[in-house]
Order: structure tokens, then C-alpha cells, then sequence
């Protein structure tokens, strides 16, 4: 019974995250629950339930948001989430890529760091068209020379990982020859 019980109160529990999210006109409440669904997302028994709310939806909704905090737990729940194959697809079927790719160009480094984590995770032989297109593979390479040794290093894992050398090879020729792009993240 208290395994039932610990469920139950479980889906209940973030039932209620997500509808105090719905009803809150306090920005300060929202940035709250929205870190406590993010962390929530961590586990995986939570994925089941996180789904049937359609928290990824939420996630990613708000990953266009203003709010650079707003969209910092929402790109760090979506990370969270896409180690489970279930969620992985959703997202990707979600279009959910795109507006993850855009928060490379995030000025908070810990969004940029979910960010190009969750497009490793998002990453298989059928969606790598999405997840690894020029821009991206070039916003790497600038990412490898950042100041900040965690972002030049994830960054450098994601080019040897998870990007072909040719891609590689025609990202560099491209930005030979472009100065604009993607800006690093401030410290």
C-alpha cells in the first residue's frame, strides 16, 4: 500500500507544481516551481508521470521566454528528461530541437551548457540532420576557444563525438570566411 501511496502522492504532488505554475502571476513562484520540476526531471521515475502533465511541452514552451532564468531551468529539465529514449523522441518529434539550438546563443552559461549537453543526448543516426547542422557544428568551434574550460571542453567532446570530421573540416572553411555568428556566452 505505502508504494501505491508514495505514487499516488507522487503524480499529485507534481500535478500540483504544474497547475500552481498555470495559475501564478508571481514570476518569483514560477522560476521556483519551474527548478522544482527541472530537478524533479532528473529521475526517472518521475518521466511517466512528468509526460502525462506534459511537462516537456511546458519545458520547451519555455525556452522562448524573456526570462533568462525561466529559460535556464526549463533548458536544464529538458536535459534532465532526454536520457529516456520515450522523452528523447518526444522531443524530437516535438520540434523541440530548434528552440533548444537557439539557446546556444544564450548570454548564461549554464542554459549554453544544457543546451549543447541535451543535442548530445538528442543525438542518434536518424536525427543528426537535426541536432548537428553547420551552424551548430561552427558555434562548436567557437565554443572549443571559450575562456570557460567547461564549455570548451563539452564543446570539443561534441565535435570529436558527435560530428564527422567533414563536418568538422567544412564548419572551419565556413567561418574562415564569416566573422557573425552565434556570440560566446558571458562570464
Amino acid at each position: 500500500f505505502s508504494e501505491l501511496g508514495m505514487e499516488l502522492g507522487r503524480l499529485e504532488y507534481l500535478q500540483a507544481l504544474v497547475t500552481e505554475f498555470q495559475v501564478t502571476d508571481s514570476l518569483e513562484a514560477k522560476q521556483q516551481v519551474l527548478a522544482n520540476l527541472a530537478n524533479f526531471a532528473y529521475d526517472p521515475k518521475n518521466y511517466e508521470y512528468l509526460r502525462q502533465l506534459q511537462v516537456p511541452d511546458l519545458f520547451l514552451d519555455m525556452l522562448t521566454e524573456d526570462n533568462e532564468t525561466l529559460v535556464e531551468f526549463a533548458m536544464g529539465g529538458l536535459c534532465n528528461l532526454c536520457l529516456d529514449k520515450t522523452n528523447k523522441d518526444y522531443i524530437l518529434e516535438a520540434s523541440g530541437v530548434e528552440p533548444i539550438i537557439n539557446c546556444l546563443s544564450s548570454s548564461n552559461e549554464e542554459t549554453v551548457m544544457s543546451a549543447v549537453t541535451t543535442l548530445m543526448y538528442l543525438t542518434t543516426p536518424q536525427s543528426c540532420q537535426q541536432t548537428t547542422p553547420l551552424p551548430v557544428v561552427e558555434c562548436m568551434l567557437r565554443f572549443s576557444l571559450s575562456a570557460s574550460r567547461r564549455l570548451s571542453n563539452l564543446a570539443t567532446v561534441f565535435l570529436e563525438d558527435y560530428c564527422t570530421p567533414l563536418q568538422v573540416e567544412e564548419a572551419k572553411n565556413l567561418s574562415k570566411h564569416t566573422a557573425v555568428g552565434i556570440p560566446l556566452p558571458k562570464d
